[in-house]
């Protein structure tokens, strides 16, 4: 069973087409709009309520942090690479899709799964070894939006890029000791951006794979951005084409 809580990603949980939730729990005397609003989208899908003491909610949560409300889901659904190639969002003629090389913190690929749905993107793809799946964590992190774009888990992340590359995809890597920068790229047609681990960055052999690798110009005494404020950068400046 999945637990989401907090009363922005339950909302947008509720909203979600793309998870089972089976029950919401309440802590007693919350009140408000909020409350109000997470009551009409529970009755709106047939979703049961129920009002407990918050000890209850502490238990379910695992923390105190819940805001009074939480969700009991089934376990996520991920979907296959197919599905997210056929996913293209409707204001764009191309496609989008992030592929995450071994992002293991939650809230970094919680983070990631907002952005890429922010900005319009087929899906996300995620390899099903040595990196983070999605756990209540990552659904909190993402405010729900793992609940509104595809997510794909596969066993071979190369086999993944071949498979989109065949599809009529380029694929984009980032490495910060690339030659092209940012600036010098016109994205056009179907896009895969490849971003990598929070430390080692896109792996050897799937840097390969990668048919054009960027940098981020960077002018601060730090030399690196969080993987989550980097892929922002990069989607907005792919999709930064007039929409259709």
């Amino acid at each position: 069973m999945t637990v989401v809580y907090g009363i922005n990603p339950v909302l947008e949980t509720l909203r979600s087409k793309g998870i089972d939730i089976r029950e919401i729990i309440l802590a007693e005397g919350k009140r408000g709009g909020d409350v109000a609003e997470i009551l009409k989208a529970a009755a709106a899908r047939g979703i049961k309520v129920e009002v407990r003491r918050r000890e209850a909610l502490d238990r379910h949560a695992g923390t105190t942090a819940h805001q009074g409300v939480i969700c009991l889901c089934g376990e996520f659904a991920y979907t296959n690479l197919e599905a997210i190639v056929a996913n293209r969002h409707p204001a764009f003629p191309d496609s989008l899709v992030l592929l995450l090389d071994g992002i293991e913190d939650p809230q970094n690929l919680g983070s990631l799964i907002r952005t890429a749905h922010c900005f319009g993107a087929n899906g996300v793809v995620i390899p099903r070894d040595r990196a983070a799946g999605v756990t209540p964590a990552v659904i909190k992190a993402s405010a729900g939006a793992a609940g509104h774009i595809p997510v794909a888990r596969v066993v071979n992340l190369i086999h993944a890029i071949e498979f989109m590359k065949e599809n009529g995809f380029w694929i984009y890597g980032t490495d910060a000791a690339a030659d092209k920068d940012l600036s010098s790229v016109r994205f056009e047609g179907n896009t895969g951006l490849v971003m990598g681990s929070e430390g080692k960055g896109i792996r050897p052999l799937v840097r390969k794979y990668c048919d054009v690798l960027l940098s981020i110009p960077l002018f601060g005494q730090v030399d690196s951005l969080n993987v989550s404020v980097a892929a922002g950068i990069l989607l907005h400046e792919i999709r930064r084409g007039p929409p259709r």
